[in-house]
């Protein structure tokens, strides 16, 4: 399963993927940005998942999901947002925009492994 990780931190990227690799997903693409993070997907049409952060350069993460929630071929593309924004009305707006997970940081790999058991079926 290949699964797209947008972050503009290198350091959060290289958590999240080695998260994700010690439970068995090594197909990983990166971007920095949701800019980077659309060129990706148009490059990996065969991405089925994307973690994304929220706050980052040049389109922000909700800007982001909001984009690709408008084509129809990646309404179902599970997308979860990684985030510190911990605030109530972030998480309704991230949700409304199409969000299908939303992970606080500071996190642990559990609470990773723990969010995304339902999309991560190998």
């Amino acid at each position: 399963m290949k699964i797209l990780v947008v972050d503009d931190s290198s350091t959060m990227r290289r958590i999240i993927s080695n998260i994700l690799k010690s439970n068995g997903y090594d197909n990983i693409v990166e971007a920095g940005d949701g800019v980077e993070g659309l060129s990706q997907l148009k490059a990996n049409p065969d991405v089925k998942m994307i973690l994304t952060d929220w706050n980052m350069p040049n389109m922000n993460g909700l800007d982001f999901l909001m984009k690709i929630r408008e084509t129809a071929a990646i309404t179902e593309l599970p997308v979860v947002m990684v985030t510190t924004e911990a605030e109530k009305a972030n998480v309704v707006a991230a949700i409304k925009a199409g969000a299908n997970n939303y992970i606080v940081k500071p996190f642990t790999p559990e609470i990773v492994k723990t969010k995304l058991e339902a999309f991560l079926k190998k």
